[in-house]
């Protein structure tokens, strides 16, 4: 719609552009608008649903000795298909799987410096097909993983969510071998935070750790408290939340500092246990707005600015260098096909 100037005519449409890259999508994903959650939520965690009020960060008194942040990539090397042995009703034939690349690493921020920790690489070949064995090149082997078919999910969904278990299980291990070497390099024992980036599901039972969600697909909040969480100013986080899909977190949002901008820039969501006492829950919550925001990342050097902090971005490029040269891989696997 167009508004009428003083002189009668048209007066300009006002408009923010998201800073997210579209090459990512956006920073907030939604087709008309966020989709309405089924989730369970309990507003009143930290305090009363009619005392919400954008909470701002209060002076640091003692933080984490080290910041261990969490992250693991994936790359599709080639699509296969796998050759019925022999076709039977079962089995009728050549059945799509594919050969991907993943790894997880953990990086610290401590006094010393940030520094990579640990980082672990792996080569999967995932399909549906039972008699599927290992495919082994010059470059690496790609370890079969069989999964079963569903008639309620695409075969590509399936070999995607299979592929990411498996990265799943990799940074859960990852994190744990990360904390198990530290040896009070970056401090006292059990002073440290792990950062994850993305939900922290099959990683909520890890001691002082917390999920980073950096986009958003899904409106959790009543339609007043999602309101606020766009009024949030730089480094203002909602109260906490108790939310419950498959699994139960607590949750609050957190704005990031950055440039003003779309209603949803710069705003994160974050995660931690269920079964963590409020008391705990708060000092997570309040250790994130004073941890967090120093790392977040500017538009001039990350297209997903300000969400994608400057450790997460470093630890994916590292990752994605050790996953290697995707043509190179490529070859290998036709040359093996071939072979």
């Amino acid at each position: 719609m167009t508004t009428q100037s003083a002189a009668g005519m048209p007066a300009p449409m006002r408009f923010t552009v998201d800073s997210w890259d579209p090459a990512y999508g956006s920073s907030l994903e939604f087709e008309d608008d966020l989709s309405e959650s089924t989730a369970r939520v309990i507003v009143g965690a930290e305090v009363p649903e009619d005392q919400w009020r954008p909470i701002p960060a209060a002076p640091a008194t003692s933080g984490p000795s080290a910041l261990l942040f969490v992250d693991g990539v994936r790359r599709i090397e080639a699509r296969v298909w796998i050759d019925g042995s022999p076709p039977s009703p079962t089995d009728p034939g050549a059945s799509a799987a594919m050969c991907a690349s993943y790894a997880a690493g953990v990086l610290c921020c401590c006094a010393a410096g940030a520094h990579l920790l640990t980082t672990q690489t792996r080569r999967g070949l995932f399909t549906i097909a039972p008699h599927a064995a290992d495919v082994v090149t010059s470059t690496g082997t790609y370890r079969a993983s069989k999964t079963s078919p569903s008639p309620a999910v695409s075969l590509p969904m399936t070999l995607s969510a299979a592929l990411q278990r498996r990265l799943g299980d990799l940074e859960l291990a990852t994190a744990v071998a990360a904390r198990g070497g530290l040896n009070g390099h970056a401090g006292p024992p059990e002073s440290d935070l792990l950062v994850i980036d993305g939900p922290l599901r099959g990683r909520q039972h890890l001691p002082r750790a917390i999920g980073f969600i950096k986009s958003h697909r899904t409106s959790y909040l009543p339609p007043p408290l999602h309101a606020m969480v766009a009024a949030l100013a730089d480094g203002e986080r909602t109260p906490v939340f108790l939310m419950g899909t498959s699994w139960d977190r607590h949750a609050w949002y957190l704005r990031l500092p950055c440039p003003p901008g779309a209603p949803w820039s710069g705003i994160v969501r974050i995660e931690c246990s269920a079964d963590l006492p409020r008391a705990d829950v708060i000092t997570l919550a309040s250790m994130s707005q004073a941890t967090l925001c120093r790392y977040a990342s500017t538009e001039y050097k990350d297209p997903r600015a300000p969400q994608n902090l400057y450790p997460i971005a470093g630890l994916e490029r590292e990752l994605r260098r050790r996953l290697g040269d995707p043509r190179l891989l490529y070859r290998a696997l036709r040359s093996a096909a071939v072979a």
